[in-house]
């Protein structure tokens, strides 16, 4: 591994290292109004959503590394402490970037990025129409953590209000992530879409306690055919097969057949039930899979 101390290259090279490993990143795409009502909107990298109760969403206007400048959006939200922090999209995401341009003090981004403003309910900056989703929100506080070029200054922002594009949901009112379409910066200029194979569903382990992988015995832990992923899948049990499941199993016709083509072949056959466990894992039939694996 190669080994970066952060006190020893320039902020600019660290700045490559942690954006490239740090990704992918939601994006605000942030509108606010200075306090003579001058409309600035320019997306942000540096952004999360950290609580639920009150709703706080934190974005990141980072000192500029070159010549250690503020952005126009930090300037705007000292003078006025309110934003609309809107939800691009891949339907959007050039104009999203075209808005990043570093215009002058007062140009509006909503004209140069073709947007259109949409007047918001709580707050003062209009919200992007073109967004899937939009919150308005107040400033809560904004902690600078440092004096030189690239340092943070996290701007604490309370949801007051949400509007949500009613195309995006599901039949049971929650948002599909593959009507969203959404977008995330990666490294250096790097995008990527949030669709297709991209989007995928891990059952979450329930409620009660899992046995963990550090109760798989020895012979499946050590398996050069089940990867991680698949371990901890297995892993995501309550609890194994007892005797009388494995016992009844070894009477399934679909077992029977598969022990009888391969039951002669030795070693060989504990890497084709490996394989054959995997491909249930794969399909989310966990007990079937671990069924085989118990018959070792």
């Amino acid at each position: 591994m190669k080994k970066i101390d952060p006190k020893e290259i320039l902020p600019a090279e660290l700045h490559g290292y942690l954006l490239g490993a740090i990704a992918p990143r939601p994006i605000a795409f942030v509108s606010s109004v200075d306090s003579r009502g001058n409309v600035n909107l320019s997306p942000f990298s540096y952004f999360n959503i950290f609580g639920t109760n009150p709703p706080i969403l934190v974005f990141s206007p980072v000192k500029r590394i070159r010549d250690n400048t503020h952005k126009h959006t930090l300037e705007n939200v000292l003078e006025v402490k309110e934003v609309v922090i809107n939800i691009g999209n891949y339907a959007m995401v050039e104009q999203m970037s075209l808005a990043s341009t570093e215009y002058g003090k007062g140009v509006d981004e909503f004209v140069k990025a073709g947007l259109t403003p949409v007047s918001s309910d709580k707050v003062r900056p209009p919200r992007v129409g073109e967004s899937p989703v939009a919150f308005e929100c107040i400033v809560r506080d904004i902690v600078e953590t440092g004096a030189g070029g690239g340092a943070a200054n996290l701007v604490i922002c309370e949801v007051v209000m949400v509007h949500v594009d009613e195309h995006i949901l599901d039949s049971g009112g929650k948002i599909d992530p593959y009507k969203l379409d959404a977008v995330a910066r990666m490294g250096g200029a790097y995008y990527c879409r949030v669709q297709g194979d991209a989007i995928f569903e891990i059952p979450k382990p329930t409620r009660n306690i899992v046995i963990g992988i550090d109760q798989i015995p020895p012979k499946i832990i050590n398996s050069k055919i089940l990867s991680g992923n698949n371990l901890a899948r297995l892993a995501g049990v309550e609890a194994l097969p007892g005797p009388e499941e494995i016992k009844q199993f070894q009477q399934d016709p679909q077992f029977q057949r598969f022990k009888q083509q391969h039951i002669g072949r030795g070693e060989e056959f504990e890497t084709l039930i490996h394989e054959k466990a995997k491909e249930f894992i794969e399909r989310g039939e966990i007990e079937t899979a671990w069924l085989y694996l118990l018959q070792l």
